[in-house]
């Protein structure tokens, strides 16, 4: 290769994996807990380094970015964090017999690439569950919960992982997807079984 052209096909790279360093970004800031320019130039940075390193496949993603829906799903999570903080400090302080941890598989409504990765890690950034493990052949992730007990059992993880998957999917997602997920307006829905053909002569 050209010594002229390695730049341009660096900057290419960085260009077509923008949501890879977007999120690296936020990941950063999030684990130093402190908004702040040099955090952000840091992590951007540092984002860059691990894209150029660690080339990754192109992820496709055909949606769409709704404001509202966008500041819901980060004021919620903040919410979250800010709650998990003090019960996971609680239950490392409070008298009583050890927290009982365990394991629980959800399985999410799509399991595209990018909707799979953001609702995962969110789910691992806030305290008291981790995702393990994510197949995304079958759209299930293993979270590994602190307290199964406090949280209120396999049950309301799974409640509450699909509640974060469907704000992922309302803040990003197209109408289309929405409409594959049972989440999108009878409007959205009424279209894309419209737009499939055959079905209606089948019937």
């Amino acid at each position: 290769m050209h010594p002229r052209r390695r730049p341009v096909r660096l900057l290419r790279r960085l260009g077509s994996q923008w949501h890879a360093l977007a999120l690296l970004t936020i990941v950063w800031v999030l684990l130093w807990g402190d908004l702040t320019w040099a955090n952000v130039l840091a992590g951007a940075a540092i984002a860059s380094v691990v894209v150029i390193m660690f080339p990754l496949p192109a992820i496709t993603m055909q949606g769409t970015v709704r404001p509202g829906r966008a500041l819901v799903l980060v004021g919620r999570f903040v919410a979250d964090l800010f709650v998990a903080s003090f019960e996971v400090a609680w239950s490392a302080i409070k008298p009583g017999p050890t927290p009982h941890g365990a394991i629980v598989a959800v399985r999410l409504r799509n399991p595209e690439d990018a909707y799979l990765t953001i609702t995962a890690v969110m789910s691992s950034l806030v305290p008291g569950s981790l995702v393990v493990e994510a197949r995304r052949s079958t759209g299930v992730v293993y979270l590994h919960v602190l307290d199964i007990d406090a949280y209120g059992g396999p049950e309301a993880v799974r409640r509450d992982t699909l509640a974060l998957e469907e704000r992922v999917l309302r803040a990003f997602a197209s109408d289309a997807v929405l409409a594959r997920c049972g989440l999108a307006p009878e409007d959205a829905a009424a279209a894309l079984d419209a737009a499939r053909p055959g079905e209606g002569d089948a019937r």
